[in-house]
């Protein structure tokens, strides 16, 4: 006959407390992406880059501000920001709040960036789901010469014959 004894651990418990301390968390460690590595269509990216320039390309105004209240009242604003990294540039879009943090000279981690395709030229952005923060200046120097923004990209279709 087994005794409950509180003082000596089961077999059971034993092995659910080893797996409660491997994973106890649950959170995955961030895997930090160069620029020259971004593909077209790929999404999840977290990044560290600095900002060039900055450039607002809309600020427009609600149109009916009696009727909404909330998020949707405020101003849409837009902006187009070259950052990048030692490895390259890439042109970022920039919506509302996180127009603020754009400024030249600013390093910034980027958090589950995607890549999105304008007049078939890659454009960096986050969205709702992911994250613009502001942190301290890194020492690299931005590589210029190496602007993914400017690489023209075209839609093939693939067609197999039979």
């Amino acid at each position: 006959m087994a005794t409950n004894d509180p003082s000596k651990p089961t077999e059971q418990s034993a092995s659910a407390d080893a797996a409660l301390t491997s994973h106890s968390s649950g959170l995955r460690k961030p895997v930090f992406v160069k620029v020259d590595s971004l593909k077209p269509g790929t999404t999840g990216h977290t990044l560290i880059v600095k900002v060039l320039n900055s450039n607002t390309v809309l600020s427009k105004k609600p149109r009916n501000t009696m009727s909404f209240r909330g998020p949707q009242n405020q101003n849409t604003r837009i902006a187009e920001c070259l950052i990048g990294d030692e490895t390259g540039t890439i042109l970022f879009t920039a919506r509302n709040n996180q127009v603020d943090l754009m400024k030249p000279g600013n390093t910034l981690i980027l958090r589950n960036a995607k890549i999105d395709m304008f007049k078939g030229s890659m454009r960096l952005a986050v969205d709702k789901w992911g994250r613009v923060e502001v942190t301290e200046p890194a020492k690299f120097v931005v590589k210029e010469d190496n602007n993914l923004s400017l690489v023209e990209y075209e839609l093939v279709n693939i067609v197999e014959e039979s």
